[in-house]
This record gives structure tokens, C-alpha cells and sequence, in this order.
């Protein structure tokens, strides 16, 4: 792939810092967007039931922080139906490079088998995308980032648009105004991730 395909990094955190992201379309394009309303997941409320919690240690699941970075992204992008391509991914390469992309993985048995990545900037972390190739892996990476964010200091978690999975996770939509003010709050803050 040709490195001038790559968003470059100051215009992906410009963007973010402006509440737009970038996805690749159906036409091959990259388009930014900001939706109204946006999803977000309201940090305080976000904790797994017991009977998940009994899951995740019935599976042997551990997770762990940054220690797979681009197998998370491109496990994220190997589906049917994905906005991740190779310039998607070689531009969150470049974000995590300087310090500004994450991931959360989630192993059994040695395998990576879930995980979620995205952008974290001062209290702010845009969630991305996330991956199970066991039952309830993804979600354990997921708790394990909420838990983080939290002991970090972070008051947003965005998670860009609603969906099913997302909704059952416990994200709500907020009116674009109103993110724009969480997100003003949050950059004030300095937590690290």
C-alpha cells in the first residue's frame, strides 16, 4: 500500500479533537463524519452482571493492554461488511505509533480471541472497533477498557453510532451539541491512558 494513501496523524487527532472520524464506504472512498445524535457509553453505569463475569472466568479469558495493536485492527476489519481498509489501518497504525491508538485484547490459551481499539486523547476515548472469535470476548476486552478508563480519569467513551450490540452494552445517544460540550470537558482533562 502506498504511504500516501495513510491519513496522516495530526489531521486524524485534528479531526477527532472536532468530534469527526474517517470510515472507508461502499465506493472505495474515505468520507469523515459526525453524527447527530452520536453514541456514547456513560462510563459510571458500564460493569458486567455477575453471570457475565462468571462467563469470562468460566472461559479463562485474560486481557492485557497494547500488546497486539494491529492484529486487533485487522481482526476488527475481517468481516463481511467492514468501513476498515488497508488505508484505515495503516493510519491507526501511525495514531498508535504516537502514543494516541489503543487496544484491549482478550487471550485464551495463548490466542488472541477478542479485543477493541480506538483513540484516546486527554479524558476522551473514541471507541473504533471491536472483535470475538469466542463467545463473550469481545466484552471482555470491552469491561476491561471501561474499568481502565475509569481508573484513568477519562469522562467520555464515544462509541460514534448506536447499534444493537452497542445498545445492549449500554451506549445512548446524546444530540450533537451535547457531545460537542462532553467532549470540550474531556479534552480539558489530563488523563493517559
Amino acid at each position: 500500500m502506498d504511504a500516501l494513501a495513510c491519513i496522516p496523524v495530526d489531521e486524524l487527532l485534528s479531526a477527532y479533537r472536532n468530534g469527526r472520524f474517517p470510515m472507508c464506504h461502499e465506493d472505495g472512498e474515505l468520507y469523515w463524519h459526525d453524527p447527530d445524535p452520536r453514541a456514547i457509553f456513560p462510563l459510571e453505569g458500564l460493569q458486567p452482571n455477575p453471570r457475565t463475569v462468571r462467563a469470562f472466568r468460566q472461559a479463562g479469558f485474560c486481557t492485557t493492554r497494547d500488546e497486539a495493536f494491529e492484529q486487533v485492527i485487522r481482526a476488527c476489519a475481517d468481516r463481511a461488511d467492514t468501513w476498515i481498509d488497508e488505508r484505515i489501518i495503516a493510519s491507526y497504525i501511525g495514531v498508535h505509533a504516537s502514543g494516541h491508538a489503543h487496544s484491549v485484547e482478550t487471550w485464551a490459551d495463548g490466542e488472541l480471541v477478542g479485543g477493541i481499539y480506538g483513540v484516546a486523547m486527554r479524558g476522551a476515548f473514541f471507541g473504533e472497533s471491536m472483535f470475538s472469535r469466542r463467545s463473550n470476548a469481545g466484552k471482555a476486552a470491552f469491561f476491561a477498557l471501561c474499568d481502565h478508563l475509569r481508573q484513568q480519569g477519562y469522562s467520555l467513551f464515544d462509541t460514534q453510532y448506536i447499534n444493537a450490540h452497542t445498545r445492549l452494552l449500554g451506549a445512548v445517544e446524546v444530540p450533537r451539541g451535547r457531545f460537542r460540550a462532553l467532549l470540550a470537558e474531556a479534552l480539558l482533562r489530563n488523563a493517559r491512558f
